[in-house]
Order: structure tokens, then sequence, then C-alpha cells
């Protein structure tokens, strides 16, 4: 056989083969429920993920369910290191109801919130007016913060780090609850203020401390952002599931802002410069 027929031969070999692959890769990746919507999630992170079904990511699954018509089923697991190894890449479930945007271990959908670290202080306090960490009326003051999170930074550039309190950022949840024991140190008076992400903040003090006022943290300059938007992740490769849930995004977009803003989430605009407002 000539050189260029045998050439020939192989890369035809070459393409049919790639093409039983994908086709194959195809078959073995369309994982996603027909039947459910199954949810990745943890069975104790509070205000976010409940078992029981009360947190507010609870009620967006619901929300999302009723919209493709399908009832929601859970895989319940801590989020900690192997999460989304032992859920969402095992084909248990299929989608992770909050994640951040660009997070590499999933493909994420288009935002649905917008959202920031925030400031949280008696509501009648003499620290009711401080927006910002570089206020000088913090000197001095007792901050708790979740050790290793992205305020931190700020704190230490503005000297709020001597005397901050830490609480712990990987726990089981299960068992142990750092942001609640943190408002409920500030409620007693423990520390002067508290620094949190808002979506977790906020729910929390709605439920059990009015006397407590969230503040999110949209002035402060330099790096790290405090501002994350937050999406769905599903499986890399999944696109024709992403596009799925981004078109129920786009959608609902409203009833979803209703949803977060009810369950005392603060919702900011999409370059978290300002509050979101959700009547408009």
């Amino acid at each position: 056989m000539p050189a260029w027929a045998e050439a020939v031969r192989g890369a035809a070999l070459a393409l049919l083969l790639a093409g039983t692959a994908g086709a194959v890769q195809a078959q073995t990746s369309d994982l996603v429920s027909k039947t459910q919507f199954r949810v990745c999630a943890d069975p104790a992170a509070d205000p976010m993920s409940m078992q029981d079904g009360s947190g507010y990511e609870n009620k967006l699954a619901e929300l999302f369910a009723a919209k493709l018509e399908r009832p929601v089923s859970y895989t319940w697991f801590p989020m900690a290191t192997g999460f989304i190894r032992q859920t969402l890449k095992a084909g248990k479930c299929d989608v992770v109801m909050g994640y951040a945007q660009g997070h590499e271990l999933v493909l994420n959908t288009n935002h649905y919130m917008t959202s920031a670290y925030a400031l949280v202080v008696p509501s009648d306090g003499p620290l009711a007016g401080v927006n910002e960490l570089s206020d000088p009326a913090l000197q001095g003051l007792t901050l708790g913060v979740i050790a290793g999170s992205p305020p931190a930074t700020h704190m230490a550039r503005h000297g709020l780090i001597g005397k901050a309190r830490a609480y712990a950022l990987v726990v089981d949840r299960r068992v142990e609850s750092p942001a609640s024991d943190m408002l409920d140190d500030l409620a007693a008076g423990e520390i002067d203020a508290a620094v949190l992400w808002g979506p977790i903040a906020g729910p929390l003090v709605e439920r059990d401390h009015p006397g407590l006022k969230v503040v999110p943290l949209i002035r402060e300059a330099g790096a790290p952002k405090l501002f994350y938007r937050i999406t769905m992740g599903v499986r890399r490769g999944e696109k024709v599931w992403q596009r799925q849930l981004n078109s129920l995004i786009r959608r609902n977009k409203p009833e979803i802002d209703a949803l977060l803003a009810e369950a005392g989430v603060p919702l900011l605009d999409d370059m978290g410069e300002r509050p979101l407002d959700v009547g408009q």
C-alpha cells in the first residue's frame, strides 16, 4: 500500500475512534436526572441549607424544582474537603445551590445573587453608624472574625487584628456553628462587633438577633475583594444543564431576589457597590 494511502487510512481510523470515544463520553457524562431535581447539600449549613428544609437554599431548590416540575431530592454531605468529589463528581446529585463564581471544581451557572461580607453591630449602640473597617470608632475594640476569611486582611491593614477574636473557618457544622457563636457573643457583649459573610449574618440576625444591625462592607479599598457573585455549581462539561439553569435564573430573577431578601440576605448590585432594591 502506498505511503499516502496508509496515512489516509490511519487518519480515518483516528477520526472514527475519536468519534466513538466522543459518543461514549457524551453518553456517560450526561448524568443529570430527568425525573428529580437532585441537590448536593450540607445537612447543617444554617441558614443556607438544612436537612429539615429550613434553609434559604432549600427554598431556592424547591423553587427551581417546581419550575422544572420535578421533586427535590438531596445527597447530604458536610461542606468540607471532598464535598464535590463525594457528591457532584460521583454522580449522586446534579447541582450545588450556592457556589462562588469562578471556582474551578465546578462549572458555574450565571450568578443569581451578589453579596458581601458585613459588619454586624448593636443597632442602638455607638457603632450603629459605622459602615467601613477604617472607621476610627473601631480602634481598640474587639471584633469577631472567621479565621482566614478575606476581611481579616482588611482588619490587619487597619490595625484591628491585635484584639480580634478568631472563630474557626473549617468545622463540622453538625456539631459546631462559629457564625452563630460569634453573634451570640456579640449579643452578650463579649465582643464589640462581628465581621461575617453577609448571606450567613443577615438571615441569622433576622431570625435570632433583632437587636443587631447588618452593614455590608461595600466601601473597603484594596484587595481582597469582599463582595462575591454566587452561582449554582454543576459538573464540568454539562453545558446543556448549565444553560437550562441559566435560563431559569434569568426568567425567575425577581422571585429569586424576593426569596433571598425575605430570608434576610443582603443583596447588592452586580458590581457590589450598592444595595439592591428588590422592590424595583
